[in-house]
């Protein structure tokens, strides 16, 4: 059997996890909450409407972000990293006093971060479509057996992920439905993954090459697949996954 064993957002695009508990799905949008927010570099003409990762502050570029956690309440963000004092903001207003508190993370050669911008209903996802990555920790196993030491799942700033599945059973899902709770998912395609997922989220420091691990092994690097909300409804912790 097949169930859902976390759920995971990522309120600001690259800064900051979150773990949730339940979460109700909409169709058509992004997991409510996700990349809602990003922060643009000197140089993007994004507003929020949807635009490329390279336009943004991520953990690809800086993998001292890998290491910040988020908690929502109400309005208010709290942001937490090892080496920074706790940030309550609300965003976007406080979104200068963000990007004063990542500063020290964030490296000097790498174009500045500028504004905190607001996304629209798809959320700043890493897809060009209100996407939804579930991932599988059957193949974070095995892919950590090759990689010789446990992979967080945090590293892959996924949303849902999976008990019970076979390894690499995502693969064969693309172009399904998956019924989770009460909500229905269509997937789309496979997630190919950056240097982001280098970063020991409990750090910030670089400690594994994952994408040369998944191309020595598989020939590729790619983990997990995207999917998008094709009926909305609640999702939770626990919930079965069935393939329609």
């Amino acid at each position: 059997m097949i169930t859902v064993s976390n759920l995971w957002r990522y309120p600001v695009k690259g800064v900051g996890t979150e773990p949730l508990g339940s979460v109700v799905l909409r169709e058509g949008q992004c997991l409510p909450g996700d990349r809602a927010f990003a922060i643009a570099q000197d140089g993007a003409t994004t507003n929020g409407e949807w635009a490329p990762c390279m336009n943004f502050v991520r953990g690809a570029k800086a993998g001292t972000l890998m290491a910040i956690e988020a908690q929502s309440a109400g309005e208010s963000l709290t942001f937490t990293h090892p080496d920074r004092p706790a940030l309550t903001v609300q965003l976007p207003a406080d979104g200068q006093a963000l990007i004063d508190w990542i500063a020290p993370l964030y490296p000097e050669n790498r174009p500045a971060p500028v504004r905190v911008v607001t996304a629209t209903e798809q959320g700043m996802t890493d897809a060009p479509f209100p996407s939804i990555s579930i991932l599988s920790n059957t193949s974070r196993t095995i892919l950590s057996q090759r990689a010789g030491r446990p992979l967080d799942q945090r590293r892959f700033r996924g949303n849902i992920w999976l008990d019970g599945m076979d390894p690499w059973q995502e693969w064969e899902w693309i172009g399904k439905n998956l019924r989770i709770g009460g909500a229905v998912l269509e997937v789309r395609e496979r997630n190919t993954r950056c240097r982001a997922t280098h970063a020991d989220p409990m750090t910030g420091k670089d400690d594994v090459n994952v994408l040369s691990v998944l191309e020595q092994g598989w020939d590729h690097r790619d983990f997990g697949v995207y999917a998008v909300c094709v009926q909305g409804g609640e999702i939770a912790v626990g919930d079965v996954v069935t393939v329609l």
